[in-house]
């Protein structure tokens, strides 16, 4: 085993950049076998959409993954990873079964390794290479509704965030509201925030978001189409599921995404310690 101790932030390099993404796929295999073992649905996102779609695989700079589920095929996954995971290999992060997890969708990551993000030191869980595992729950169909709904989203967002927030944010003012947002118990915010959910999903509407993750300017939410009308895309050497219309859903959420970046913006995370598996 590698252990890398940086004191500030740490450039991962392309050598160490190739040995993360090939974890990340291992774990993406995991989804893939227990999703097909147990008939649940799923599908690549975000960053890993658009890197199946215009590089057959990651986005040469990109340092993590994203799958998405409908938030009832999410929780049949998450049951089902109590007992089907390899304890000694894997081992999956919810808000509601984590201490001190601050983050509105889980994590499956992979035993023996650590990918510590810069200034979340502090965390009080465990953090080795993952890959995040994105629900998506309903957007209502009125604007007012919508509109609401963002604004209860962006709130809840802040709060998760102010674990981090408190001591790792520069304007004095932002962190003092960090600091007073993180006062809130978590037992009280979990519980509130599993209201919201369950509220969220009383009704199946046109489209569905992931609740404490930004949406793009102006974008309340996704189609839901896009999560059930699938097609396989080649990522890497698998052949994974992903929105079958594929250019509607790209559009929405990168615009011209078949142009990539200037260098400079080719960035990866930075981190504070990195273990990558002997």
């Amino acid at each position: 085993m590698e252990e890398i101790v940086i004191r500030q932030g740490y450039q991962i390099s392309p050598e160490e950049l190739h040995q993360i993404q090939q974890i990340q796929i291992e774990l993406i295999c995991e989804v893939d076998r227990i999703c097909k073992k147990h008939r649940i649905r799923y599908n690549m996102v975000g960053g890993t959409m658009l890197g199946a779609v215009r590089h057959k695989g990651y986005i040469p700079w990109d340092d993590d993954a994203d799958i998405g589920f409908l938030r009832e095929e999410y929780e049949k996954f998450r049951g089902i990873c109590k007992t089907e995971l390899d304890p000694e290999k894997y081992y999956i992060q919810d808000f509601r079964d984590t201490e001190g997890y601050r983050w509105g969708y889980g994590k499956l990551r992979r035993k023996g390794t650590e990918f510590i993000r810069l200034n979340q030191e502090f965390m009080p869980y465990e953090q080795g290479i993952s890959i995040d595992l994105m629900p998506f729950d309903n957007v209502p169909d009125s604007t007012i509704g919508k509109r609401i709904h963002f604004l209860t989203c962006f709130i809840y967002r802040k709060i998760f965030w102010s674990a981090v927030g408190r001591k790792s944010e520069n304007h004095t003012g932002k962190r003092i509201l960090y600091r007073m947002l993180y006062r809130i118990p978590e037992k009280i915010l979990i519980r509130s925030y599993q209201k919201f959910i369950d509220r969220c999903n009383k009704k199946e509407t046109s489209q569905v978001r992931i609740l404490t993750f930004p949406t793009p300017k102006g974008v309340f939410g996704y189609e839901r189409r896009w999560y059930t009308e699938l097609a396989e895309y080649e990522f890497e050497e698998y052949m994974l599921p992903g929105a079958a219309d594929y250019d509607g859903y790209l559009q929405v959420k990168y615009k011209n995404y078949m142009d990539c970046p200037p260098v400079e913006k080719r960035k990866t995370h930075p981190v504070s310690k990195l273990t990558l598996l002997s």
